[in-house]
C-alpha cells in the first residue's frame, strides 16, 4: 500500500478558500480548508500541519483536542499572539509565523506617515477641499527623533529606511543592546518611560505579548513630548486606547497615525474618526500587491523543508510570542 501523503489544515476567516498559490501542493500533501472551530476540529484528526491564516482566529482552543497528530503550526502573519493558546504554548510543537514578508512596506508606511506628519498633508487635504490658499511652513524630515518600541526585523527596516533619511533612531526592547548598527542606541522595555520625552516620532512595532498588552496608557502619553506623534503598526491592545483620546484630545501629544485597534473593525462612531490630528488606516500597513501569494510561497518553501526533516524557518519562541533576533547587524 502507497504512504499516504501528509495531511494539511489550513485555518481561514470565512469565504477566504484555499489561498492563492497553495494549490502548489496538492501533488505533495492533503489540503483541507476549515473557516471555523467546528470545520477544524472535524479536519485536525491525523493532521501533521496546521497553516492559520486568520489571525483573528479563536479555534484553535475550541478544536485542540482533535489534534491528535500535529507536527507543527505556521501562522502567516508576523503576529502570534491569536494561535499562542495555552495549549499550544505548553505543547512541544513548533511554531512558525511570516516574518519578513512585511518587513519592508510597513516601514515605506511609517516613512510616509513621518513625512505626511511633517509636511502636513492632512492640512493641505483639508485647504484644498475648502479651495483655500494658504502659504505656511513645514517641519523638516532630517533631523527628526525616533523612537521603534520592538527591535525585531520590523523595527529594523523602520530604523535602516529613517536612518536614510537623516533621522537618529534608537530602539526598545526586552533588554538594553549596545553595538547596534541599525539603532543608535537600544533600551531596555524597563526603561521607556524615562526616555520617551526625547522624541518626535514613537513607532510600535513590538508584537502583542503580556509584557506588552496595555504598554502604552495615560502615563506613558503623558511622558511623551507635548509636540510628538505616535504611530502604531505593531497591535491594537498594546495601546489603551480611551488614554490615546484623552491624550490626543488634551494635547498630550500632537497627534497619531495608527493602522492598528484594540477594536477591529473600528467602531464607525468612534471618536478617533473625527479628531483631525488622527490618520487612520484599515490594518492595512504591510499588505503590498501580491502579499497572500508570498504568504503561500514562504510557507511553500517552509513546508519542504520540514518534509525533508530540515529546521523549520522562522522559529517561534513560545513563551516570548515571536522569533528571536538573531544578529545586531
Amino acid at each position: 500500500m502507497a504512504e499516504q501523503p501528509p495531511k494539511i489544515v489550513i485555518l481561514t476567516a470565512p469565504g477566504e478558500g484555499l489561498p492563492d498559490g497553495l494549490e502548489a501542493l496538492s501533488g505533495e500533501a492533503e489540503l483541507l480548508v476549515a473557516e471555523n472551530g467546528a470545520q477544524l476540529r472535524a479536519a485536525l484528526p491525523g493532521a501533521q500541519v496546521l497553516c492559520v491564516t486568520d489571525f483573528r482566529t479563536n479555534a484553535i482552543s475550541e478544536a485542540w483536542s482533535a489534534a491528535d497528530s500535529l507536527q507543527w503550526i505556521h501562522a502567516t502573519s508576523a503576529g502570534v499572539d491569536a494561535l499562542l493558546t495555552a495549549e499550544v504554548r505548553e505543547s512541544s510543537i513548533p511554531v512558525t509565523n511570516a516574518r519578513g514578508i512585511f518587513d519592508r512596506c510597513i516601514a515605506e508606511y511609517v516613512l510616509g506617515q513621518i513625512i505626511a506628519f511633517c509636511k502636513d498633508f492632512a492640512e493641505n487635504q483639508r485647504l484644498q477641499q475648502r479651495h483655500e490658499w494658504h502659504h505656511r511652513e513645514t517641519e523638516p524630515v532630517t533631523g527628526r527623533t525616533v523612537l521603534v518600541v520592538g527591535a525585531g526585523s520590523i523595527g529594523r527596516q523602520i530604523a535602516q529606511i529613517c536612518g536614510a533619511m537623516g533621522m537618529a533612531v534608537d530602539g526598545i526592547g526586552r533588554g538594553a543592546r549596545p553595538g547596534d548598527n541599525d539603532f543608535g542606541a537600544i533600551y531596555a522595555q524597563a526603561d521607556l518611560i524615562s526616555v520617551l520625552s526625547d522624541y518626535d516620532f514613537v513607532v510600535i512595532a513590538a508584537p502583542l505579548t503580556p509584557d506588552t498588552e496595555g504598554l502604552f496608557g495615560a502615563a506613558e502619553f503623558q511622558a511623551m513630548a507635548s509636540s510628538a506623534r505616535l504611530i502604531n503598526i505593531g497591535r491594537g491592545p498594546i495601546v489603551r486606547t480611551a488614554d490615546l483620546v484623552s491624550a490626543l484630545q488634551d494635547g498630550e501629544i500632537d497627534g497619531a497615525a495608527l493602522d492598528v485597534f484594540e477594536q477591529e473593525p473600528l467602531p464607525a462612531q468612534h471618536p478617533l474618526w473625527d479628531l483631525p490630528n488622527v490618520a487612520i488606516s484599515a490594518h492595512m500597513a504591510g499588505d503590498f500587491i501580491g502579499w497572500k501569494r508570498a504568504l503561500s510561497e514562504q510557507f511553500i518553501t517552509n513546508y519542504r523543508r520540514w518534509a525533508a526533516g530540515d529546521a523549520l524557518n522562522n522559529l517561534v519562541d513560545k513563551t516570548h510570542g515571536f522569533v528571536p533576533s538573531t544578529t545586531n547587524r
